[in-house]
């Protein structure tokens, strides 16, 4: 099933709520609701007409104040079938939240933890959600469009 078409129609036979396409997403790939992600991602994993046994990455997307919203970009890739395809929920940003989907590809694990770190989306019902790259007191999540930086840490000035 290497033609995004398929795959499409194999995520909207499991989908609750509506899938979109975005074209202009590279690769192309879907937007859908959160609560849709895990059941779409089992699929995409398990089923052997796709079998997406890869996930390349996780990103984070601050969309601003403005907006009120922020995204999580999950990008696979088949090696069987050598397709990529593109995930991405939109979320609220005053309270940016997603179900983990590191039960289903190990290296979730990090990319979550990095986009918790950065951006504060909580992936929900992940094993060890904490910071990866600041320290555990650091406060604030750098990668925020309104992140403020703090003056000091731990008594030492802060330069930028």
């Amino acid at each position: 099933m290497a033609e995004f078409e398929s795959i499409v129609l194999l995520v909207k036979s499991v989908a609750r709520s509506e899938v979109k396409e975005d074209l202009n997403l590279t690769p192309k790939g879907i937007v859908i609701l959160p609560d849709d992600l895990v059941d779409i991602c089992k699929v995409l994993h398990e089923n052997p007409s796709s079998y997406f046994d890869m996930l390349s990455c996780v990103t984070g997307i601050d969309n601003g104040v403005e907006a009120g919203t922020m995204e999580v970009i999950y990008n696979l890739y088949s090696i069987p079938f050598n397709h990529h395809f593109t995930i991405r929920v939109v979320v609220p940003r005053d309270n940016p939240e997603v179900h983990t989907v590191s039960h289903i590809w190990k290296t979730a694990d990090w990319h979550e933890r990095e986009a918790y770190d950065l951006l504060g989306i909580n992936f929900i019902n992940h094993s060890d959600l904490r910071r990866i790259l600041l320290p555990a007191d650091w406060e604030g999540h750098p990668l925020r469009k309104d992140y403020q930086h703090q003056e000091y840490y731990r008594g030492v000035k802060v330069e930028y």
